[in-house]
């Protein structure tokens, strides 16, 4: 993607991409950066696994999911399937993730039905692309690219899901003890139609926003988000809870429906970021949206 700087008198300048040399600066630059670049809180880098590999970053997000986050410098690395492997050692590991946890002072509580697999490259081609979009598990794809002043582009990579068997989907399963998959209608049903309805009615103007965004079904809340969240979901009986990823005192809230989740003493919740919205009526959907839109904005 080309960017451009907007100079003095309204001329523009195309910026010129620029390279880092080696992978470690790669790593060192998220790790330094990863609470600001992803919403994730950084555990360790170069972690080692019993089989010999090593995690190149393993991190724990707001939700208190494991995140495993592997680096692509050149283009013959076949990170996926390393992270992947990861993950396995990981799910058959946990208590060595809970000790480093404990050691860190991370006092969440370890959500182990939604760990994430994050791999971040300058580009993938076509073969990473069809691996993932076959994988009976989500893994994120994040695009990055350096240019001159320095500036950062981040952005997910999108790919066509492809819809496989249900009997194929369980073997793999099985095989990898992969983690349960959670679906839109899995939230959906504990509520009462009105509400399903009003979900259904906010659900595709977020959608509308951007093709890029990724509409991410957990345990706990259903996900928006492009490299991070910026909405999250919670499907009640007869409302809705909406978290929006941004900070206390950044969101414009004309019509005072937002709760600040900071004041006067923070509170734990699930989803990502300072403020949080109940809607229950059809009427408040766009007052809702509008909030909406302002963390998409900032997470973009």
């Amino acid at each position: 993607m080309a960017l451009f700087k907007i100079q003095k008198g309204k001329k523009v300048k195309k910026l010129a991409p620029n390279r880092i040399n080696f992978e470690k600066d790669l790593n060192k630059f998220f790790e330094n950066n990863l609470e600001e670049l992803l919403n994730i809180t950084f555990l360790a880098s170069e972690y080692p696994t019993s089989f010999g590999g090593r995690i190149d970053t393993l991190g724990i997000d707001k939700n208190g999911a494991p995140v495993i986050i592997e680096y692509k410098k050149t283009q013959n690395e076949n990170i996926i399937n390393q992270g992947l492997s990861y993950l396995r050692w990981l799910l058959d590991h946990k208590a060595d993730f809970e000790i480093l946890c404990r050691r860190k002072s991370i006092n969440l509580k370890i959500d182990w039905n939604s760990p994430r697999v994050i791999c971040v490259a300058e580009s993938f081609n076509k073969f990473d692309l069809d691996t993932v979009a076959i994988l009976p598990i989500k893994i994120e794809l994040l695009r990055y690219k350096f240019y001159e002043d320095n500036i950062l582009l981040l952005e997910p990579e999108t790919y066509q899901e492809i819809k496989i068997s249900k009997s194929f989907l369980k073997s793999k399963k099985e095989k990898l003890n992969l983690p349960k998959q959670f679906s839109i209608n899995d939230h959906l049903k504990r509520a009462k139609k009105p509400i399903q309805k009003i979900f259904n009615i906010l659900r595709e103007k977020i959608i509308s926003l951007d093709k890029n965004i990724t509409e991410e079904p957990k345990a706990k809340y259903i996900a928006y988000k492009l490299s991070t969240n910026f909405a999250d979901v919670v499907i009640l009986v007869n409302s809705l809870k909406i978290f929006l990823n941004v900070k206390s005192g950044q969101l414009n809230d004309p019509y005072n429906i937002a709760r600040d989740l900071t004041k006067p003493k923070p509170i734990g919740h699930w989803g990502n970021g300072d403020y949080e919205i109940r809607l229950n009526k059809e009427e408040d959907i766009n007052k809702v949206f509008e909030l909406i839109k302002q963390s998409y904005n900032l997470n973009k």
